[in-house]
């Protein structure tokens, strides 16, 4: 049997995704009758599980998956949609268009007559050559690719990844553009009934979705939809892995080596397990011997300052900047600064409350204290939601991964 790989960057490739067969289990189960959104931090292994979902499909669906991370606009959005429908069955997407989507009948024969062999590329600049105001007419073609497929003999699956960062990029751009594709997705959504329809959405988002559409007053445009929360691993799970992993490769180690490296890593984030079981092996490489917890530690103290580790933890830091609007932004660096610096038994949310008032004084920033208490629980969730914190204990709170928290320490508190 093939040992499994480490991956510390791209996703976990399906035959390599570990504990994750319950929850995509559950997902199939839900997408029988209902669209889902999986909410689950970055890093945490949410593009994975996608991605197996992609690979093996259930039921008869073709999935058709797309990251719309970089998008700004729902017509980019169907673009992207067909593009990958194209690459992926392009014999049904001639289907498609036979059964009367006519912009995409003419971007096939555009294809057909101008290009040497049918390629991507070319149907990608086919597409966007079909129709000259594409922005403009984005809800005719969206509908005009659904109405396809509902003709069609085959279930279709559209996963739609990080779509909380398009509609982010949505509102910055124009915030009525945001709003009237909420409302359009939802009506599309709704008729058909799920259960009756051949289409079904599955969104993955990153960035809280429900708090993005909460600073609109646009929760309501997704109660309709299953929310799966994607697990966080147990302690178990954390000790089985590095277990196997450094079995798989002969590593010799101490009883209390896996033990250690969940301790320190606090409420795992696959990716930073894997980085630190991989330098593990990396270390025993460089100097066999038998691994003991004291090596450990030694690794996950050069962990913080190692350039590979800086990478992925300076996005946690720098995404507050990006998602966070004031006076949340600057609150939630000086609330996670104060973590930082705390005992294992983390600070008391009356004592955060505290530090969140002091903050928005020094910074003038002029509201009751009904709306401060209002925007510090918002943050709190946004917080919690986003794997930043976790609530240790009645009332108590501490960052939720115990390498972020020393980064944390180091670089910025």
């Amino acid at each position: 049997m093939k040992r499994a790989e480490f991956y510390t960057g791209e996703p976990v490739e399906p035959l390599d995704l570990w504990f994750r067969d319950p929850f995509i289990d559950q997902i199939w189960e839900k997408l029988r009758r209902q669209h889902v959104l999986i909410s689950a931090p970055r890093r945490t292994g949410k593009t994975s599980v996608m991605n197996h979902l992609a690979s093996n499909p259930r039921d008869g669906y073709l999935v058709v998956y797309q990251n719309v991370q970089d998008l700004s606009h729902p017509a980019q959005l169907f673009q992207t949609i067909l593009e990958n429908f194209f690459e992926l069955n392009q014999e049904l997407t001639k289907q498609l268009a036979i059964s009367g989507f006519g912009m995409l009948k003419n971007a096939i024969e555009f294809v057909r007559k101008n290009v040497d062999s049918v390629s991507a590329g070319g149907f990608k600049i086919a597409l966007r050559n079909s129709d000259p105001d594409w922005e403009r007419n984005w809800k005719q073609h969206g509908e005009s690719l659904l109405a396809a497929i509902r003709k069609s003999q085959r279930p279709v699956l559209l996963i739609i990844d990080e779509l909380p960062d398009l509609i982010l990029e949505m509102r910055d751009r124009d915030e009525t553009i945001v709003r009237d594709f909420l409302a359009w997705f939802r009506v599309q959504r709704q008729n058909p009934v799920p259960s009756q329809d051949r289409v079904r959405w599955l969104i993955g988002g990153s960035v809280n979705l429900t708090s993005t559409l909460d600073e609109l007053g646009e929760v309501a445009a997704i109660n309709d939809i299953a929310i799966e929360t994607l697990p966080a691993l147990t302690r178990d799970q954390v000790i089985e892995f590095v277990t196997q992993m450094l079995g798989a490769r002969e590593v010799p180690h101490d009883s209390d080596v896996s033990a250690t490296v969940a301790k320190r890593l606090g409420r795992p984030i696959p990716l930073f397990l894997q980085l630190a079981t991989q330098d593990i092996y990396r270390s025993w490489r460089s100097n066999p011997r038998k691994i003991s917890a004291k090596d450990v530690n030694a690794i996950f103290d050069a962990m913080i300052s190692s350039q590979a580790a800086q990478d992925k933890l300076q996005h946690y830091h720098s995404r507050i900047k990006l998602h966070y609007k004031q006076p949340k932004q600057s609150a939630a660096y000086s609330i996670l600064g104060q973590l930082s610096q705390s005992s294992s038994r983390g600070l008391s949310r009356r004592a955060l409350l505290s530090e969140f008032f002091g903050h928005l004084d020094a910074q003038g920033w002029k509201s009751s204290e009904p709306d401060k208490r209002r925007q510090f629980n918002q943050l709190m969730r946004d917080l919690e939601n986003d794997f930043y914190i976790v609530e240790i204990d009645d009332e108590s709170y501490d960052f939720a991964s115990g390498l972020m928290k020393a980064w944390w320490k180091k670089y910025y508190a």
